[in-house]
């Protein structure tokens, strides 16, 4: 029997904070001591190494959400400062260094242990079919110190769900710079308050929103319809459903104890970014 949805979704409620620590100061810190120019480059240079020596049009086209141009500006140009496994390792390294200061004892405890390997075994388990940027991770070696496996597993976690969720976008014709305005919708905010796209030109913004309105989507106000809220909605339990499998080779008792593992770990995560 498939794991309840509800339970799935608390699964990315708990992974996300752990697998996005890779995001946080001292990845940056490891990448700019090694010649990127700012965040984006380290971003870039990071999440894209497992898709190899590829160009920009198709980490454009698996990362899916960002605008036009925006890959363009990091890849390739990062790969003359570093490869892939180098920026592979870097990540790696730095976001273990990152998730152990975050969650200080926590870190040496022997339930952690059991975490990341409760968590491997779901994230080596999804199907890779479609899946390009979980596959890429997939083909890495799993680190053996219990802190990095731990991210490890639930980065591969979350870009499973991620791929899933991008699949879910395009089935319902929601382009990426769409799916961060309906994300502002949702949040009670403006098109241009939204921090992953508040840097692109108010006119493109405008355009956006009013295409989502003449779709029906959004209405006068920038606020949702019933039928955007609903599409939405869809979108998101379509996303559970496809990150569902991930689960499929844990019983519900070992799914109940990883998600009570890694309630602490992200609480003190999400206390730390607060």
């Amino acid at each position: 029997m498939p794991h309840p949805q509800a339970k799935v979704h608390r699964m990315f409620e708990l992974v996300e904070p752990i697998a996005t620590v890779t995001f946080s100061e001292v990845p940056n810190e490891a990448f700019l001591a090694l010649g990127m120019r700012n965040y984006w480059d380290g971003y870039f240079a990071g999440r894209a190494a497992p898709l190899g020596l590829v160009p920009a049009e198709v980490v454009h086209a698996v990362f899916y959400n960002f605008a036009d141009g925006e890959v363009a500006r990091h890849i390739p140009w990062v790969w003359g400062k570093i490869t892939p496994q180098e920026a592979i390792a870097v990540r790696e390294r730095s976001s273990a260094a990152a998730l152990r200061q975050m969650i200080g004892e926590l870190a040496d405890s022997p339930a952690l242990v059991r975490v990341a390997d409760l968590a491997t075994r779901a994230a080596l388990s999804a199907p890779t079919e479609g899946r390009v940027l979980y596959a890429g991770l997939r083909a890495l070696d799993v680190p053996e110190e219990p802190v990095a496996k731990l991210w490890h597993a639930a980065t591969l976690l979350r870009e499973h769900r991620g791929d899933g969720h991008n699949a879910a976008l395009l089935a319902h014709g929601i382009g990426g710079t769409e799916a961060h305005v309906l994300m502002a919708v949702s949040l009670g905010m403006r098109a241009e308050e939204f921090g992953r796209i508040h840097h692109l030109p108010e006119a493109q913004l405008a355009a956006v929103v009013d295409g989502l309105r003449g779709r029906g989507l959004v209405n006068a106000a920038g606020a949702f319809t019933p039928a955007g809220r609903e599409t939405k909605q869809r979108i998101e339990a379509l996303t559970d459903e496809l990150a569902t499998p991930a689960y499929d080779i844990l019983s519900a008792d070992e799914l109940d104890e990883l998600v009570a593992g890694l309630e602490p770990i992200a609480a003190v995560i999400q206390a730390a970014d607060d």
